[in-house]
């Protein structure tokens, strides 16, 4: 391997670190989404139902849901921004909607084995920690199984 081709892999290697600060950036954007939303549901909005359990059953539910939305939204715009112009620069405008709800299911599904094990774990921590902390231990836990499946599948570099 020559120097040249080290640096380009070096300089590669470098985007790709920065990809994932500017997935952590979103996905800290999405934790509070998540706990604001988890806090507002179990204490208010869902209060009468969860508050028999002591545990966030439907405001889980709402909160994963919002976050995983607002992390899909600003990974697309953002952290994959490069990729995402590459897919649409030669494709009409109505193909753009069939392109994005695919990377929505893409994005949804590789996620959600993330979310499971968020919300398991969530569940299984908040028995002897407050929910919240327990929380934010499956969000991260489940950070980088998230970032993988994303960058290897829905955004994945499209070859030539």
């Amino acid at each position: 391997m020559n120097g040249l081709q080290r640096a380009v892999l070096w300089a590669l290697g470098l985007l790709e670190r920065y990809r994932y600060i500017k997935f952590g950036i979103v996905g800290a954007s999405g934790t509070v989404v998540n706990l604001a939303v988890l806090h507002f549901g179990h204490e208010f909005l869902f209060n009468e139902i969860e508050s028999g359990y002591n545990k966030p059953y439907f405001s889980l539910v709402l909160a994963i849901a919002l976050a995983t939305l607002n992390n899909f939204t600003w990974n697309r715009l953002w952290t994959w921004s490069d990729r995402v112009k590459t897919l649409e620069a030669g494709e009409a405008q109505p193909v753009n909607l069939r392109v994005l709800s695919r990377e929505f299911g893409q994005y949804v599904t590789a996620s959600a084995f993330g979310s499971g094990m968020q919300y398991v774990l969530t569940l299984l921590l908040s028995g002897s920690m407050d929910y919240r902390l327990a929380n934010i231990i499956a969000i991260v836990a489940a950070s980088v199984s998230n970032f993988l499946a994303n960058d290897r599948w829905t955004f994945k570099r499209h070859r030539d």
